[in-house]
């Protein structure tokens, strides 16, 4: 082992901890990791995604990437046995946010995966452009934070951060509900084609696009629908009355009312939002903070209600006085509506070229 390799922990050897693994050891960590089966965290040893099994009580960084039924006291587990940084990859926010109230945990969710399954198929480069949601509490460690966020910016990560209940909210709207209605939709063509052999022949590339999620094991998602019920309810019920508008257009011959549905959709669905990945579409805006808890939070937070993308972060400490700077680096086309944000809550940034 390299003793200047910063280490890292990783509890849950599947795909998704697997995956952060690689990447870790990609950047040059030393990464141990240890799994409820002792043969599945010996073959990722066997295979290089992890330098060693079990437990590195001295790892700055622990991610707990278990399923959601084990995942509380997995991460209750971290806090005691390592020293640094906890957080974890479930996909809903507010339970786990609510039950564990450390300032070395901070909830996440990222936003990937892959038809793969298990440690074979861990990739570090699923990671590449993929949303990752950060939902610190009040009680969150400030520099554990910001430290969190570099290193999933480095990982390729688009770092969000929002409150635990807008996350569960949002996701049952852009991942839960469209599982279900993929789900759904995969049952009625295989409901058919039970007396109509042909029909999934048929399925061409449009079908199995949208079906694809529908593939993913029913055990995850068992998990997430009783954890994140309310809000998924609250969707279903919207998409239905979609789904009703639209059947009343298609059964009335609506022909405007369809163009502008489906108008409003390709729109939509063209606007969707990408990464910048060229320096000179990025700028540097630098915050003057008070050394108050939640401040790195609290404005990576208002990046996300105005949905600005922040590429990278950083905190330059001053030599003096209780005050620092928080350095964020963001889209050019949206560092005015930023400024305006930050400066109507009091903050007073300042922007620089990149070096």
């Amino acid at each position: 082992m390299n003793n200047n390799a910063r280490r890292g922990q990783i509890v849950g050897t599947g795909l998704i901890g697997g995956s952060v693994a690689l990447a870790l050891r990609g950047a040059g960590w030393h990464v141990t990791g240890t799994d409820i089966d002792a043969e599945r965290a010996e073959r990722a040893r066997e295979l290089g995604v992890i330098d060693a099994t079990g437990i590195d009580q001295e790892a700055e960084l622990t991610f707990v990437a278990v399923p959601a039924g084990a995942l509380e006291a997995e991460i209750e587990k971290a806090l005691k046995e390592t020293k640094g940084m906890v957080t974890d990859t479930g996909s809903v926010k507010t339970g786990v946010a609510r039950n564990i109230n450390d300032p070395r945990f901070v909830p996440g969710h990222p936003m990937a995966g892959s038809e793969q399954d298990g440690i074979e198929g861990a990739d570090q480069r699923i990671f590449e452009g993929a949303v990752w949601v950060l939902t610190p509490t009040e009680g969150t460690e400030d520099l554990g934070l910001r430290e969190l966020q570099t290193v999933l910016s480095a990982m390729g990560c688009d770092v969000v951060t929002m409150t635990p209940e807008r996350h569960d909210a949002l996701v049952a709207i852009v991942s839960h509900v469209p599982h279900l209605t993929a789900a759904s939709l995969m049952c009625l063509a295989d409901d058919r084609a039970l007396d109509d052999a042909p029909l999934l022949r048929l399925a061409a590339g449009g079908f199995r696009d949208m079906t694809r999620i529908a593939a993913g094991h029913p055990e995850i998602w068992l998990d997430i629908c009783e954890e994140n019920r309310d809000a998924i309810v609250t969707v279903l019920d919207e998409f239905t009355d979609r789904i009703n508008h639209i059947r009343d257009i298609v059964a009335q011959s609506d022909r405007d009312g369809l163009t502008e549905l489906l108008s409003q959709a390709r729109r939509a669905r063209t606007n969707l939002p990408s990464r910048y990945v060229r320096p000179q579409d990025l700028l540097e805006i630098r915050i003057p903070i008070p050394d108050r808890k939640g401040q790195i939070a609290n404005i990576t937070m208002l990046a996300a209600d105005c949905d600005v993308n922040v590429a990278d972060i950083e905190v330059a400490h001053s030599t003096e006085g209780a005050q620092g700077v928080l350095v964020l680096v963001i889209a050019r086309a949206e560092v005015q509506r930023f400024l305006a944000v930050l400066a109507g809550q009091g903050y007073k940034p300042t922007t620089r070229e990149l070096a």
